[in-house]
């Protein structure tokens, strides 16, 4: 049997600001909602239709840095990742499920006020450790950045 995939690309809005926990054992998390939207039109009525899918997004270590802070609510973003799917118990014993997309790579495409960024960096968690000083590299060399 050949290999396999499990790849992810999606670009979408922010629903809300991320999410994000720092665990004891140092690493760092963040969770945040994207939306994702298509339209078409209806053959029988000529009415425009538009389907929001809500895609649960979470970013590990450096990545979550750099989440934490310069992503936030209505931005549009660029995420590259995999499908991991998880289970839990809720407080009534039950079995639950989600899916999530593990993000490795985070484009920010525009600002929190939904201008288009003049700078677009991408982001990474390869070289997890130097996400952060990347950015903060980026900002000492430019200051008028607009996120």
């Amino acid at each position: 049997m050949a290999g396999t995939v499990n790849k992810v690309i999606l670009i979408g809005n922010l629903g809300k600001d991320p999410e994000v926990r720092h665990l004891e054992n140092g690493s760092v998390v963040a969770n945040f909602p994207i939306a994702t939207s298509e339209s078409y039109t209806d053959k029988n009525t000529g009415q425009k239709i538009e389907n929001t899918d809500w895609h649960d997004i979470v970013v590990w270590r450096g990545l979550a840095g750099v989440v934490e802070k310069y992503v936030r609510k209505g931005q549009k973003v660029y995420i590259e990742g995999k499908l991991k799917k998880r289970s839990w118990q809720d407080k009534e014993g039950n079995t639950r499920y989600t899916t999530e997309v593990i993000a490795d790579e985070l484009t920010i495409l525009s600002r929190p006020d939904n201008q288009n960024s003049q700078n677009q960096a991408p982001y990474s968690s390869e070289g997890t450790p130097d996400a952060p000083s990347k950015v903060d590299d980026i900002i000492k060399k430019d200051k008028d950045l607009p996120f």
